[in-house]
């Protein structure tokens, strides 16, 4: 009865190991990813000598502290409004919910968007999009924050995972790009030490 009762014992500690590991191989891989579309001449966004010179993004240690299972609450009735951009130029977006969660035991709220262009395509019909500011942002990361990529939950909660927010594109060339400025809202007054950082990538 005793073995039968640790087994019974070891078994959510395997299922969690295995899972925590499949999370954290999921972020390795959007990592990679990262690495080969920034190192692919027809998706690159960058030009000239800073496309030749690039070896690879640096990133924050993985900490699956920031893969946060947060509280979600889509916004009824939303408005389609236009979300300036660092060209100064605005995109259609609209708000489709918002992700309450806690962060070292502090409360905090994020903006979920639906861009009303991409809606259009099948393929981008259930994506979400999540730009947020924090404390690194102008110092180990890019001044003008991060982005997130999420897909529409099936139920009343999201996971969002900081280890897989990235740059825009113009943290990298502001010449061929114009990217959505995160909204006041979204902007944490934390440190979120998580994703990729922004540092010499073309000497990494």
């Amino acid at each position: 009865m005793k073995k039968y009762f640790s087994l019974f014992l070891l078994f959510p500690l395997l299922f969690f190991s295995q899972s925590l590991s499949k999370e954290k191989s999921g972020i390795k891989k959007f990592q990679q990813e990262l690495n080969a579309e920034y190192r692919n001449p027809k998706k690159t966004p960058l030009r000239d000598d800073n496309f030749t010179r690039f070896k690879a993004h640096p990133f924050f240690p993985v900490d699956m502290k920031y893969r946060i299972t947060a509280q979600f609450t889509k916004t009824e009735n939303a408005e389609p409004f236009d979300l300036p951009t660092s060209s100064g130029k605005t995109k259609v977006y609209k708000e489709y919910g918002k992700a309450n969660f806690t962060l070292d035991r502090k409360p905090y709220t994020l903006t979920l968007y639906q861009s009303m262009d991409l809606i259009k395509q099948e393929k981008y019909k259930d994506y979400l999009f999540l730009p947020f500011r924090d404390a690194t942002n102008g110092k180990e990361t890019y001044g003008g924050g991060k982005y997130m990529d999420l897909t529409i939950p099936e139920g009343s909660t999201i996971i969002l995972d900081f280890n897989t927010s990235y740059h825009p594109y113009c943290a990298y060339n502001a010449y061929d790009y114009n990217c959505p400025v995160v909204p006041q809202e979204n902007r944490l007054p934390v440190e979120i030490r998580a994703g990729v950082m922004y540092e010499d990538i073309y000497h990494h």
